[in-house]
């Protein structure tokens, strides 16, 4: 099946694109730039990783998010929390109905790409906190694109039931250089090891039991995971024990 794939740069959607052109041939990759803090940072290494493919690359720019809409992950927004990713006070960095939009647009082009599928790397631990990522929306999603295209493009979510760290143990086997990913919503010059998503990212790899190539601002232990009750004391990673 001939597919695009929406890449932001982040592990998971990079290891997605990894996915998709082993299992499918891809035609396009496509990114969003929509006034999110870590957009810079997280942009190229999408760019990077198709060029390495030998893909092309297109980034849609989407300004009236930031202008118009309230989130904390935007730069119109506020800080960005600390925490772990699944508890209560992450739900400042969701972004309203951003993966419909996303989709929406994203669908448009993979149509007029000739493309019969789109790739999303919406993963299990999305759940908690973001509506827009769960399985009964994609499935309603994927349902509104098969109808409404002439080429019934599919949305295709293979890490829909995955966590994090099976996408990273996923992206092992698949060869992909996880250290070229970015994480970090603060989008500083490092990853700030604090924020939710590098709270997750750092978790991962101790779940998958695998040494973290990321270089953090801070390496405290990490927070107890409110869905797992995951504690500091089980996540020391292979790579700070040295």
């Amino acid at each position: 099946m001939n597919v695009v794939v929406l890449c932001s740069g982040g592990m998971d959607s990079v290891t997605a694109l990894h996915w998709a052109n082993t299992h499918h041939a891809v035609t396009r990759v496509v990114s969003f730039d929509y006034g999110a803090k870590h957009n810079a940072r997280e942009i190229p290494f999408a760019q990077e990783h198709a060029q390495k493919l030998g893909l092309r690359h297109d980034v849609i720019a989407l300004p009236f998010v930031n202008q118009l809409f309230t989130s904390d992950l935007l730069q119109s927004g506020g800080s960005i929390p600390e925490g772990h990713y699944a508890a209560e006070n992450m739900k400042q960095t969701v972004v309203p109905f951003r993966n419909a939009i996303f989709l929406s647009i994203a669908c448009g082009y993979a149509e007029s790409a000739d493309a019969q599928g789109l790739v999303i790397a919406a993963h299990g631990g999305d759940h908690a906190i973001y509506p827009d990522c769960r399985e009964d929306f994609m499935r309603a999603m994927g349902d509104a694109m098969r109808l409404g295209t002439y080429a019934g493009i599919h949305l295709l979510r293979p890490f829909i039931a995955m966590t994090k760290g099976e996408i990273a143990g996923e992206g092992r086997k698949l060869g992909v250089d996880l250290a070229r990913t970015w994480s970090c919503y603060k989008g500083g010059e490092l990853h700030c090891g604090r924020c939710g998503t590098c709270v997750e990212r750092r978790e991962a790899f101790i779940v998958a039991g695998l040494v973290d190539p990321t270089t953090y601002a801070n390496n405290a232990p990490l927070p107890p995971n409110p869905t797992r009750g995951v504690s500091a004391q089980r996540t020391e990673n292979p790579k700070e024990r040295g």
